[in-house]
């Protein structure tokens, strides 16, 4: 996976009491996020972060990623791919 931090537009829901993302979009190209694999809680320099590993379909293949959420900036950055 290549580390990349792209600022992204993400939709998301809250689904007992969890941050959920649904689908976010990359140069003008909306992804489905098939499944989330995990969820971690860091902190860094006092903000929280939540990282989501996931696994989307791109080119007919399931390719794994993580997208991330810092908490104090209310920012999607798609993180790895």
């Amino acid at each position: 996976m290549i580390i990349r931090k792209t600022s992204i537009d993400v939709l998301a829901w809250f689904e007992n009491g969890a941050l959920r993302p649904i689908r976010f979009r990359l140069s003008d190209k909306e992804i489905k996020i098939e499944r989330i694999v995990s969820m971690t809680v860091e902190k860094i320099a006092g903000n929280r972060i939540l990282n989501f590993r996931c696994q989307s379909e791109f080119s007919g293949e399931l390719r794994p990623f993580e997208i991330t959420y810092e908490q104090g900036t209310r920012k999607w950055f798609l993180w790895k791919m």
